[in-house]
């Protein structure tokens, strides 16, 4: 249990101490206009109070992964505490306020398009193609997920088919309507379930004195029930992503920075939701260690449900919580992947607004990007969702690898303090590379093999990156509003 308390304590400090250090190296201004201001078009640019875009931004990101990830992630054992705390305060949420501090530098650009700034014309081409794939692909796990679980609530009621329509119908209003009419409106009731699910459950488990696995030197070690075929790295940092660092926050950032009033409200908004989804991340992985009674008895649970960790999240509730308290937990376990779901269709339909130049003031305009969309993401809930989901965590992480890097970039160009990204980019260069030559649906390569690439990935990524360095060559040949301008010259209208 103290590994757990002192792993919140440790996050907290985290975002108290290292998130006012990265405002000042992001430069945060309150004096200038934010892209809610300047570009206002009462669709997605649009004034919101700080705390109403702290709500959406924390449930924009906190979907499936914090729960099923944290969840799925325990079967390593306390080191995943490890990963959870500090890839969270140095990696994960230092990606995400940076992904929604240039966004609003850049007049609210998509993540795609600022790649494009730092990384190349090249880069950018390839993420806005990579990024829109991935948006659709969350779509429709998040579709599949909470349909799965209301069909469980009503048995005899409504079939799971009934849920994914009604689902997907609740996705095109929120992508169409302007983001205060719904997103706006029910995200604080949704938050409110989602965080009574986690520390409700976490106070019952401290109730029933449940002990949680401590972090030290003998469980300094793999616990997973196959450890030849899932060791630690990369597999661990592959499937707890969103409590961690994940790709997918980077696309959700730019939406609240188009609704920021203050860049000063940066670090609450994009550090806090993350550090906050952290918490969360945390709670799951203690209660998926101990509910079971330890670990290995964790690995035989999920192996009994084939893996699928909605059926031990739907047992903890029930045990811990009762009827109506599993029905508020399971509710928040539904709000979570749905307020990721709607924010990931409306995300592509504002990537592939950014490349075309289209401007998104009319309905009929949102309609001719969305529809399609809407009919690929459909096409995708008739896929297994295991295939799915292992594609979408491997494409996740690989988006948050270039993100960070493109983070470097921008602050070694602008002469600060690089290294703050550089490590943590050079690391999930090594795990991405490693895990898709490795992995059942990569290349299947030796493991030993397959670490050695990764490794020399990292490495000449690296060699690039000082090469370039060196030569002075990183800044834009604009200023960012200048930039922005060229890419997006009238998104306001």
């Amino acid at each position: 249990m103290m590994t757990f308390i002192a792993g919140i304590v440790l996050l907290i400090l985290g975002y108290v101490f290292y998130s006012r250090f990265i405002e000042r190296l992001a430069g945060a201004d309150s004096a200038r206009p934010t892209p809610a201001a300047s570009m206002a078009d009462g669709v997605d640019y649009l004034p919101l109070p700080w705390w109403r875009v702290f709500l959406i931004q924390f449930l924009n990101i906190a979907g499936l992964g914090p729960i099923f990830g944290a969840v799925s992630g325990a079967l390593w054992g306390p080191v995943a505490f490890l990963w959870i705390i500090l890839g969270s305060i140095f990696a994960g949420a230092v990606h995400d306020y940076f992904a929604g501090m240039l966004s609003i530098k850049h007049r609210g650009l998509s993540i795609t398009e600022i790649v494009g700034i730092y990384l190349g014309p090249v880069a950018r081409q390839c993420m806005r193609g990579f990024t829109v794939v991935l948006m659709v692909i969350v779509g429709a796990v998040f579709i599949t997920g909470p349909a799965q679980i209301l069909a469980g609530i009503t048995p005899g009621f409504a079939t799971m088919t009934f849920w994914v329509w009604v689902v997907f119908l609740y996705y095109i209003l929120a992508t169409m309507l302007p983001i205060d009419k719904i997103i706006g409106r029910l995200y604080p009731l949704f938050g409110f379930a989602l965080f009574f699910m986690a520390f409700a459950l976490i106070i019952a488990l401290f109730v029933r004195g449940m002990p949680i696995p401590e972090l030290s030197l003998g469980n300094f070690r793999n616990f997973h029930s196959n450890p030849g075929s899932f060791p630690v790295f990369p597999m661990m940092f592959i499937t707890i992503a969103c409590g961690a660092v994940s790709g997918f926050h980077a696309t959700q950032s730019p939406l609240m920075a188009r609704c920021i009033t203050s860049e000063r409200y940066g670090r609450r908004v994009f550090y806090g939701a993350m550090i906050t989804e952290a918490v969360v991340a945390m709670i799951w992985a203690a209660i998926g260690m101990s509910f079971f009674g330890g670990v290995r008895e964790l690995n035989e649970a999920m192996a009994a449900n084939q893996g699928n960790a909605a059926v031990v999240v739907n047992q903890v509730s029930h045990t811990l919580l009762g009827k109506f308290g599993a029905l508020l937990a399971l509710l928040g376990v539904v709000a979570a992947p749905i307020t990721s779901g709607d924010t990931a269709f409306r995300g592509a339909r504002l990537i592939v607004a950014d490349f075309l130049r289209f401007k998104q003031g009319t309905i009929r305009n949102r309609l001719l990007i969305s529809l399609p969309l809407f009919a690929a993401g459909y096409v995708l809930t008739q896929i297994d969702f295991a295939v799915i989901w292992r594609y979408f965590a491997w494409a996740n992480q690989t988006l948050a690898t270039v993100v960070l890097w493109t983070i470097t970039v921008y602050l070694a160009g602008a002469k600060k303090a690089w290294v703050v990204t550089l490590v943590p980019a050079l690391f999930m260069t090594a795990v991405i590379t490693t895990y898709i030559l490795m992995a059942p649906e990569g290349l299947r390569l030796p493991y030993g093999l397959s670490v050695t690439a990764g490794v020399l990935a990292a490495a000449a990524t690296l060699a690039v990156f000082e090469w370039f360095r060196r030569r002075d060559t990183f800044l834009p040949d604009l200023p960012p509003e200048e930039a922005a301008a060229a890419v997006l010259p009238s998104a306001a209208e």
